[in-house]
């Protein structure tokens, strides 16, 4: 569904990624795996059309969307659920849910995803009226997902679902993320918790110093020892 072809991507003229390929097929959750600073947000944000490519190819069920805007990728599904929620503080929970369903495509369909929203996380139902920045950290996190839903996401993109939060709100939210992936979404999880990503992910990417350092099945790339090497530097 989603192919990422020797991807080269930065800041400026400094590369952070380098020749990185990753695919995504349709209903799977695949984990995105790494250390600070491996470059995991920048590849998000590159898919996300937020960093522009230097070179490689981004594909979306074999068109290549590499040239296109932020918000041309919205309209094609390409969400992303941001690092920190990033809720609009002073707008309500309802308001915040609306600005998600905001492109053309969604926007027609408000009312059926609200429900839907709402239903998967009655929380939020309860605080429609409250303003978004009054909310515990782990109902931001709620509130942030379900305004990706919003957008009538096809492929949702979250980074790191889990900062910051109580373990009791990570194990919630790692229950609607399968929950998710059972109604058949695709899902690319980028996460720094290697035993909570391996638990979920089908299977798992781990980026070190901006290229691929190890791919497969989540058992395989459990018991390679790259992937320590990539966490710990042993």
């Amino acid at each position: 569904m989603l192919e990422v072809d020797g991807l080269v991507a930065g800041y400026g003229d400094i590369p952070i990624l380098r020749e990185v390929s990753v695919k995504l097929a349709p209903g799977e959750i695949v984990g995105l795996l790494g250390a600070n600073n491996a470059g995991k947000t920048t590849l998000i944000n590159s898919l996300s059309g937020i960093v522009k490519p230097m070179s490689g190819r981004i594909l979306l069920e074999g068109q290549d969307i590499s040239g296109t805007t932020a918000r041309q990728r919205v309209e094609l599904g390409i969400i992303q659920v941001p690092e920190g929620r990033l809720v609009f503080p002073e707008m309500s929970v309802r308001e915040n849910l609306l600005l998600g369903g905001f492109c053309d495509r969604a926007r027609p369909h408000r009312p059926r995803q609200m429900e839907k929203v709402l239903a998967l996380f009655p929380r939020l139902k309860e605080r429609l009226q409250q303003p978004a920045g009054t909310l515990s950290g782990g109902e931001q996190q709620m509130l942030a997902i379900g305004r990706g839903l919003m957008a009538e996401a096809r492929i949702l993109m979250l980074d790191e679902p889990s900062l910051g939060l109580s373990p009791l709100f990570v194990q919630h939210i790692f229950e609607i993320i399968d929950q998710l992936h059972k109604n058949g979404l695709t899902m690319l999880l980028v996460e720094q918790n290697l035993n909570l990503t391996l638990r979920h992910a089908r299977r798992c990417y781990v980026l070190e110093r901006g290229h691929i350092a190890v791919e497969g099945t989540a058992e395989v790339v459990r018991d390679d020892p790259r992937t320590r090497q990539a966490y710990l530097g042993l």
